[in-house]
């Protein structure tokens, strides 16, 4: 591989880094030829760009996308392939699901949600990792639960007594 070669696919990848939200560093080396494919098929089916590269031009990609962290690079050791992903528990799922009939991939590294996750052993954590997305449906389904629970009394039997009284006291202040 050329030098230019080597820069281009330098930009490719720190291009991918600043499209995606999130990427797992993972371990398919031992996968054969078949594995491999069904692996890029359910890749390809969750919206997950699985691209293997070589160590040191991921590392170059990472510098210049400003993501260099010491702890992702260590991790960058032996054979890696990266998934790129815009939904961060998507690949950990993946990874999973896919572990039930063979021993690859294993994950390596991840960063998700701006954050650096180290070790095979944060796979659990990973799948249960909420995006950005479904933590605001949360805070807004807990903001809007009181002012269902006023309509719902208003709306009861309860309510129209409440209603009568209010209705009651406008009576009176007039």
């Amino acid at each position: 591989m050329t030098r230019e070669e080597k820069n281009i696919l330098i930009e490719s990848l720190a291009e991918k880094l600043n499209v995606y939200s999130g990427f797992y560093l993972t371990d398919i080396s031992t996968l054969d030829a078949a594995g491999t494919a069904e692996l890029r098929r359910k890749c390809f089916e969750r919206k997950i760009s699985l691209v293997v590269i070589k160590n040191t031009l991921f590392i170059k990609a990472l510098e210049k996308a400003g993501l260099a962290d010491d702890e992702l690079k260590g991790a960058l050791v032996g054979s890696s392939a990266v998934m790129f992903t815009n939904v961060s528990k998507s690949p950990a799922v993946l990874i999973k699901e896919f572990r039930k009939t063979s021993d690859r991939p294993v994950l390596k590294a991840a960063y998700v949600e701006e954050s650096v996750y180290i070790g095979e052993n944060q796979l659990e954590m990973l799948i249960n990792v909420k995006s950005r997305n479904e933590l605001i449906a949360d805070v807004i389904a807990l903001l809007q639960s009181p002012a269902k629970n006023v309509i719902s009394a208003l709306q009861c039997s309860a309510g129209q007594k409440i209603a009568g009284l209010v209705k009651t006291l406008e009576d009176r202040g007039n």
